[in-house]
């Protein structure tokens, strides 16, 4: 085993395995602590109150702390080969840790009167091991806290007081994004690509904590990239790490923000999208960039009203992941929704949701129902009349509930992302004369589903990234539909090369996970 763990060493790629084992570090160090604590506090008591403790007691816990701490050196070892720590904090917590495991064995040794035998006097050393142990475990624990947490976050909530007895700096503004008025007169990076930025990104990438060796809490860090280059291609969104680690699956070891995190919403996605695309420039407004249908809504939705410019005007709206607000469909006037219809939808987990107090338009999300299946699909279209949005991306469901999805004759937006559908699911989809919006991202369509789309007259936006759709599947679609904007479009070569490109090149040629 010891000998597969040095071969990660030489450069290669960290085996599952190793990194399986690695992540059990943060539970195994607990151990440890625990251990030497409550020897230390017992040699303490027979020192102060010269209680008498089993000699064997004591003997015990400090053999099994020493286990214990070798034990999270060798997992911690395994959970460093995956990267993301900042080297320097990560170099002296591994050898305050294996310090912490050699002084534990030297106080075990001399307590169990092993190092008797072998050194006189060893006894006058039983003590001071047992204190260094201590004050290593303490400084070991701080710098963990720090490469998981970041440097701050003991002091983060510290009082100004407080502070100031300890010599720490005092607590960083708040992060306050500046409110966009006019969004057409928003400068791009400030005020809408840097408050993504700073609520997702910057918590673990900043100047105290750099996953990666990439800062993004400024913009020359931002250019300056990670320690594999830059996160983006100015011009090619697609092309950019950026965008690719973030429309990764939530499970894999590359998708960012990580599993557990709070997740980048579809909407800002497409809004640093869109800022790449348009050049990543730093220093323009709204209305120095092309604007396209696609984007104009979520433009909207940032301001507290007032029309976005180069294009027809979209007024703002409360919400922010939808189509344009002056659709037809969500201002007309439709029946209110049987409320025991909207119980049964309710218990089959699908949360249902007033679009306004004035209209009975609604949108229904299986975002907590991931078993929503082609079963319970049928209960849709007993709200066919209301059902303007309906979102289940990521969900059981496959061709046969586009059969009831077909039903929903007012749908304007539907979301299929990352699931079972297929081309002859789209071609049930033909009758949705009100369809603007389609999410097909991640799904096994192809360029014959395209075909389908293009009868959509009203389709305004679909999202196609990581489908089977080619670029010749691409170019006739755009050739039938030019005033379509199609959002992606990566193809399985290109979603192999992407996962390829994900994962930086040793010297010797082999990928290795960061």
């Amino acid at each position: 085993m010891i000998r597969l763990i040095l071969a990660q060493a030489s450069g290669a790629a960290p085996a599952d395995w190793v990194l399986f084992f690695g992540h059990f570090h943060p539970l195994i160090v607990h151990l440890p602590i625990g251990f030497l604590l409550i020897a230390g506090l017992l040699e303490l008591d027979r020192l102060t109150r010269r209680n008498s403790v089993s000699s064997h007691t004591i003997t015990l816990i400090l053999f099994w702390s020493a286990v214990s701490a070798t034990m999270a050196c060798i997992a911690g070892y395994m959970l460093s080969l995956g990267g993301g720590y900042e080297a320097d904090t990560l170099n002296t917590h591994k050898w305050e840790g294996i310090g912490v495991a050699v002084f534990a064995w030297i106080a075990w040794a001399v307590k169990s009167e092993n190092l008797d035998r072998i050194i006189p006097f060893a006894q006058v050393v039983y003590l001071p091991a047992l204190g260094i142990s201590l004050l290593l475990l303490l400084a070991a624990g701080h710098l963990g806290g720090n490469l998981t947490h970041g440097s701050d976050y003991l002091t983060q909530y510290m009082p100004p007081p407080l502070r100031t007895l300890a010599g720490v700096p005092p607590k960083a503004p708040v992060f306050k994004a500046e409110p966009i008025t006019d969004v057409n007169q928003a400068m791009v990076y400030q005020q809408i690509v840097n408050p993504i930025l700073q609520t997702r990104c910057v918590q673990c990438h900043n100047a105290r904590k750099s996953k990666g060796g990439l800062r993004m809490d400024t913009p020359d860090m931002l250019q300056k990239g990670w320690e594999d280059g830059p996160v983006f291609v100015a011009g090619k969104a697609t092309a950019s790490e950026l965008i690719k680690v973030c429309l990764l699956p939530e499970d894999d070891d590359h998708h960012m923000p990580p599993k557990g995190k709070t997740q980048l919403q579809e909407e800002q996605i497409a809004l640093l999208t869109w800022w790449i695309d348009q050049g990543a420039p730093f220093n323009k407004k709204v209305s120095e960039l092309k604007v396209n249908d696609a984007i104009r809504p979520v433009l909207a939705s940032l301001t507290g009203g007032g029309p976005v410019e180069a294009g027809t005007a979209v007024a703002a709206t409360s919400r922010t992941d939808g189509p344009a607000p002056m659709s037809p469909m969500l201002t007309m006037k439709v029946p209110a929704a049987n409320p025991t219809v909207i119980e049964e939808l309710r218990k089959a987990g699908l949360l249902v949701l007033p679009l306004s107090k004035e209209q009975n338009q609604l949108e229904v999300s299986a975002v907590n129902a991931r078993n929503f299946n082609d079963t319970q699909a049928a209960l849709l279209p007993k709200v066919s009349n209301q059902l303007v949005w309906l979102k289940l991306g990521d969900t059981d469901i496959s061709d046969a509930a586009l059969a009831q999805v077909a039903k929903l004759k007012n749908l304007q937006k539907l979301h299929l992302e990352q699931t079972n559908v297929t081309d002859a699911g789209l071609k049930q989809l033909k009758g949705l004369t009100n369809l603007e919006y389609l999410n097909l991202y991640g799904t096994a369509v192809t360029d014959a589903g395209l075909a389908d789309l293009a009868a959509l007259k009203n389709l305004k936006t679909v999202y196609l990234w990581q489908t089977r759709v080619t670029e010749q599947g691409l170019a006739a679609l755009k050739k039938n539909r030019p005033d379509l904007d199609v959002i992606g479009g990566i193809n399985e070569q290109e979603v192999a090369a992407f996962s390829k490109a994900s994962l930086p090149e040793t010297k010797e040629g082999e990928p290795k996970k960061n």
